[in-house]
């Protein structure tokens, strides 16, 4: 009798942990959807609040600057007090400008980085190269930004002897040279996600390693190409730091890269220093030009998701 109820005692405890055991994992499950929830959530209230805030701002500046002399006029001189200029042209074609010669010094050198270690780099040079490559990556904006300002800039002058000591050409390369490890990474992860049985169908009808490099796995991987490319022209866009430092603070609408330039950033950066008090119609301006450039970056985002879906390659 008493080996029985000690059997039917263990047997009892046994089935308490098994319910305790469901008990704790029913509510895990039930908990972690709503955690998983809660932080989408915060990203997109977070996004929503944002959009919010630069869309009251804005309102604001255009109820005291009209939205035809904001879009049309070609001078951007908000500090004048006697006739201050709201023409967002400078501020558009400074930042094209930079964005431009930065993606001229990145795409080439990111995509041949990424097909050699892709097609031709063994898996040990690859290991080495791109921890190494991605370090880029990590340096603060500023240091990039005086970087350009005391040794290419005094470079460039030796070669272009009219180069402003303040000049789009300088930052614009910097920034180039820090987004490479952006579209090398991406487009590398990009190329090697192609079949290898396609690499090998090519070889096998006698194309060279370079041909199947440029004619097989960059148009198998253009859509992850594509998008590490709009990634890069985001991030030039909206750099800060690096325009900040050796682009000037003269708002110039040009497209000549010897000249001095400022982008939407840097004039932002400018007013929050301190240049405006809270209130004035200066300091609505920032909200006005932040606007504009969120509505640059949604734009190409939405390009790069089309080209992505248009041009994606399903093995």
């Amino acid at each position: 009798m008493e080996l029985k109820a000690e059997r039917k005692s263990v047997s009892v405890l046994i089935e308490e942990n098994k319910r305790k055991s469901r008990f704790k994992q029913g509510m895990i499950e039930k908990c972690v959807p709503i955690f998983l929830f809660i932080m989408a959530a915060i990203s997109i209230l977070t996004t929503i609040g944002i959009v919010i805030t630069l869309l009251v701002e804005t309102i604001t500046f255009f109820e005291r600057v009209h939205i035809i002399e904001f879009l049309t006029s070609k001078e951007w001189f908000p500090f004048f007090e006697a006739d201050p200029q709201y023409g967002i042209a400078p501020l558009i074609s400074g930042t094209l400008l930079v964005a431009v010669i930065a993606m001229v010094v990145a795409v080439p050198i990111g995509l041949a980085t990424a097909v050699y270690l892709s097609e031709y780099a063994s898996d040990r040079v690859r290991k080495i190269v791109k921890p190494i490559l991605e370090v880029l990556a990590g340096i603060p904006t500023i240091v990039y930004g005086f970087f350009a300002l005391t040794f290419v800039t005094p470079l460039l002058q030796k070669i272009i002897p009219d180069l402003q000591f303040f000049n789009a050409l300088s930052p614009g390369i910097v920034m180039g040279i820090m987004i490479i490890p952006m579209i090398a990474s991406l487009s590398e992860d990009a190329m090697s996600s192609v079949p290898r049985s396609i690499r090998e169908g090519a070889l096998a009808l006698g194309s060279t390693k370079l041909e199947v490099s440029l004619k097989v796995v960059l148009p198998a991987a253009l859509s992850g190409i594509v998008a590490s490319c709009v990634l890069g022209i985001s991030r030039a866009i909206g750099e800060t730091m690096i325009v900040t430092i050796a682009g000037g603070s003269k708002p110039n609408l040009t497209f000549d890269p010897t000249e001095t330039i400022q982008t939407m950033t840097a004039y932002i950066v400018q007013v929050s220093l301190g240049d405006a008090s809270y209130g004035s119609t200066i300091y609505y301006s920032i909200y006005a030009v932040g606007m504009a450039l969120f509505i640059f970056t949604l734009v190409m985002n939405i390009i790069a998701q089309w080209i992505s879906k248009r041009f994606r390659e399903e093995y």
